[in-house]
């Protein structure tokens, strides 16, 4: 897994520490704003879904402020156990973000092809930071770092969702046609680049 940490150099890598850092950061206007102003696209779950959709907004954006420093061997070097303990919190947070977003998704206001996307993307970040969870704990380290890796891909979702959306209104498009598509493009290219990636590690290893 030597690739896999190498990566967490490159300039991609900080870029997408950047990104979800100050997406995580700007997911909380809705503290200030209220969620009618700040996020009106998932404000009509206040109305019978409020605890899901705090659950949600609340603590997600932990995950993907911890997300990329999981994968800074520096930090795993010098200090192992905060290491250990931020990536149990990230966890947690996917836990119970995962669960509520799982929830919102059978709320969606855009149709079952939107609930489908969003539901089958609660399900699988699920699984992979399950399985991530369950590697490190085994000390099956080769493996935890594929998982997390593929349970990254999923929480940078976050990111590129509000990239999809933001264009996607800069550009006039209906949100009614947008939103669906945006519920499977912003998890399911991320999905794909890393087992890509992942399959090119395991040939260069062969």
């Amino acid at each position: 897994m030597e690739r896999i940490s190498r990566l967490a150099g490159s300039s991609g890598f900080w870029l997408a520490t950047i990104t979800s850092v100050l997406v995580a950061v700007v997911s909380y206007r809705f503290i200030p704003l209220g969620v009618q102003q700040g996020m009106e696209f998932v404000a009509h779950n206040l109305s019978g879904n409020a605890l899901a959709l705090y659950a949600h907004i609340g603590v997600a954006p932990i995950a993907l402020a911890l997300m990329p420093f999981q994968f800074m061997s520096g930090v795993r070097r010098r200090w192992p156990a905060l290491h250990r303990w931020s990536g149990r919190v990230y966890v947690a947070a996917i836990l119970v973000s995962g669960l509520a977003g799982l929830q919102l998704a059978f709320h969606t206001t855009t149709g079952a092809f939107a609930t489908l996307g969003f539901a089958l993307l609660a399900f699988i970040w699920l699984g992979t930071t399950g399985a991530a969870f369950y590697y490190a704990v085994s000390r099956q380290i080769e493996r935890h770092r594929r998982w997390m890796l593929r349970s990254a891909a999923l929480t940078f979702a976050a990111v590129t969702l509000r990239v999809y959306l933001g264009s996607s209104m800069a550009l006039g498009a209906d949100f009614a046609i947008a939103y669906p598509i945006i519920s499977w493009a912003c998890w399911v290219p991320n999905a794909v680049l890393v087992e890509l990636y992942l399959r090119r590690v395991h040939s260069l290893k062969l």
